[in-house]
């Protein structure tokens, strides 16, 4: 690639240290706590500069932790911790643990988080930290949603391109990201602003179709091109048809079976809906594919609804398949116990609205 085909970064690197402080500020980093950075071998230094001058100006200890394996974004699950000894006990003693990888659906972060310790993921470029950064009233909205949603006892997305699913709740938590990570026992990601649970085991039923626009943000980084039906019997898709989207998701899934009978990728996992407004559903069609300028944008844009597949451990739950796929999807209507909160992928609850913080 041509060094002119590279889009420069736009944040001013001396402005990380900054925009670090003000996170950990609101995850609530104070003096003598101790901050342990889990890091691997991708990681940006300036990331980890960045949390260390952070965490010094507020009075924290900090460390780092360099994890020898690279944790891929289509890999998730990956027990970067608890393997080599030592490291569990490390991270479970830290106050808040800030980690630059993907730890979710792995045994070991369930462990940290039950004994108290906060996490926070940093995973998004830099650019994209300071647009994702939680405007005011975001938290209160997430926990206006979760607490709604943990209410609800049964589930119904639809659209006019032809989804219809249905599932129930309350076998499993349900789970809120606010983007930081400020209460005992919380996992958090900068740029979240999302939230969901997964549906009791084989409850969920319907169809689901994608359409060009929405986003399969794992384990590829795209726009959907053409239309996909998904069909949902029980729990698990029975059937995807359609043309190169279809193909690309038949094949990840069934490449990610451990025999014949697996049927775990093709399950149905976490479901929920987004509602951060710093989030921009154009971010792919403005930065180019490159999953470090969407991982959080793409999967928390105001009224998404997130389908995905596969395992469902995070929840407690035990498929731990490697085989997950995340579509967040424009243009649905989400209804809880026939209350539409998402209506064609606009939130209509005013409680759940938030305004957008314009980043100059």
């Amino acid at each position: 690639m041509h060094l002119s085909a590279i889009r420069p970064q736009e944040v001013n690197p001396a402005k990380l240290a900054s925009l670090y402080r003000k996170q950990f500020e609101r995850s609530k980093v104070s003096q003598g706590e101790t901050v342990c950075c889990v890091s691997d071998l991708t990681t940006r230094r300036e990331y980890i500069h960045a949390a260390f001058a952070a965490a010094d100006a507020l009075g924290a200890d900090v460390y780092e932790m360099c994890v020898n394996s690279v944790p891929s974004w289509t890999k998730v699950g990956v027990p970067t911790i608890g393997q080599c000894r030592g490291t569990l006990e490390a991270v479970k003693a830290a106050d808040i643990v800030v980690i630059f990888h993907v730890p979710l659906f792995t045994k070991w972060l369930k462990q940290v988080m039950d004994g108290g310790t906060r996490v926070l993921m940093i995973i998004d470029a830099p650019d994209d930290l300071e647009q994702l950064m939680s405007p005011p009233g975001l938290k209160e909205a997430c926990q206006y949603a979760h607490a709604l949603y943990s209410k609800t006892k049964e589930v119904r997305v639809t659209s006019d391109a032809g989804t219809d699913l249905s599932w129930r709740c309350g076998e499993y938590p349900v789970m809120t990201q606010w983007g930081y990570a400020d209460e005992p026992g919380h996992f958090d990601h900068w740029g979240g602003g999302h939230i969901h649970t997964f549906p009791n085991e084989g409850s969920c039923n319907g169809v689901v179709v994608f359409q060009p626009g929405d986003i399969v943000i794992l384990p590829y980084c795209r726009y959907v091109q053409d239309p996909v039906r998904v069909e949902v019997r029980d729990g698990f898709i029975r059937a995807i048809d359609g043309g190169l989207d279809a193909k690309l998701m038949q094949d990840w899934l069934e490449d990610n079976r451990e025999g014949p009978d697996d049927m775990d990728p093709f399950a149905v996992s976490h479901l929920g809906w987004g509602l951060n407004p710093q989030a921009l559903w154009y971010g792919i069609a403005l930065n180019g594919d490159s999953p470090e300028r969407s991982r959080a944008a793409a999967r928390t844009f105001p009224g998404n609804f997130l389908f995905s597949t596969g395992p469902n451990t995070q929840g407690g739950g035990s498929r731990a398949t490697r085989g997950h796929y995340d579509v967040p999807m424009r243009d649905c209507t989400i209804t809880l116990d026939n209350r539409v909160i998402v209506e064609k992928g606009r939130l209509v609850d005013p409680k759940m609205i938030v305004e957008r913080v314009r980043v100059v």
